[in-house]
């Protein structure tokens, strides 16, 4: 659906995107992730036709680049920044929106009613956005993307700063979007969501594509072995192992500080993204 080609940016000195390569398959949700300052949102801007690379191309199937704005109405958009006016209602907003994707009429009147509906805004789209949560606004900002029916979406950073049932709800909604055969590209720093969500994942830094595939597979290959925690009541000793059960016993065995609980932890996503990215403070 979507096809990165070996795309490079560059802003004045600084390499931003340095060779990117990659593949979206289409009806996949395919997960973006990356610390701050990693050239994740320069490659989103590329790959949505807001920047054109310096470098390389990408190309959306069978229609071409992106920075053609007919490829582009292809594409939905939910940017992590809110794209809504606050003196305007939730339905005003979507009906500016939709006029500027080219619809009107009664297309465009039954596109609000169903993309309210979606997000689960239907009672209050007559009240004005400056009264609304901030879930309630990043639901509205995801129907704004799903207003002209695209085969196509970029969320980025749904669900930043939402509480737990506005949060819920956008998972839903994402499952019921690969569901209906859309391809989404989903960025986030919550890395259950991914887990949770995406068919596979790409983990980009300082410009450059470091893994990619499932999350089996990259916990396969990045995450580490599984880690025996032993608590010797407050002090935790941790043991790399694949076999557990020969530490536990020493543990156990006479004349040893008393053992008071274990557990086994397991490598997933969180470590394969410190493991290929580090541990140090990103700003």
């Amino acid at each position: 659906m979507l096809t990165l080609h070996g795309i490079r940016k560059r802003f004045g000195s600084t390499v931003a995107v340095d060779g990117v390569s990659l593949s979206v398959k289409r009806g996949e949700v395919f997960g973006l992730l990356g610390p701050n300052g990693a050239g994740k949102t320069t490659t989103i801007s590329m790959a949505i036709g807001l920047l054109a690379p310096d470098e390389g191309r990408v190309e959306l199937e069978g229609l071409g680049a992106p920075t053609d704005p007919r490829v582009r109405a292809h594409i939905g958009v939910a940017p992590q920044a809110l794209a809504l006016y606050d003196d305007l209602s939730a339905e005003e907003n979507l009906r500016f929106f939709g006029r500027v994707y080219g619809l009107g009429g009664a297309a465009l009147a039954g596109r609000v009613a169903a993309v309210l509906e979606g997000v689960g805004l239907s009672p209050r789209g007559r009240d004005r956005v400056k009264g609304f949560s901030g879930g309630m606004k990043r639901r509205l900002n995801l129907a704004v993307a799903l207003l002209h029916d695209p085969p196509m979406l970029l969320l980025d950073e749904p669900t930043a700063g939402v509480d737990p049932q506005s949060r819920n709800n956008i998972l839903e909604l994402v499952g019921r979007l690969r569901a209906e055969g859309r391809t989404v590209v989903y960025t986030t720093h919550y890395m259950e969501e991914a887990e949770r969500l995406c068919d596979r994942v790409a983990v980009i830094d300082h410009g450059r594509l470091l893994a990619l595939g499932t999350v089996g597979e990259l916990v396969g290959a990045h995450g580490g072995r599984p880690t025996l925690a032993l608590h010797h009541g407050e002090q935790v000793r941790r043991i790399e192992t694949d076999d557990p059960v020969p530490e536990i016993a020493r543990a156990l065995a006479p004349g040893g500080p008393p053992l008071t609980g274990l557990a086994i932890e397991r490598p997933n996503l969180e470590s394969v993204f410190l493991h290929l990215t580090g541990r140090s403070l990103r700003d």
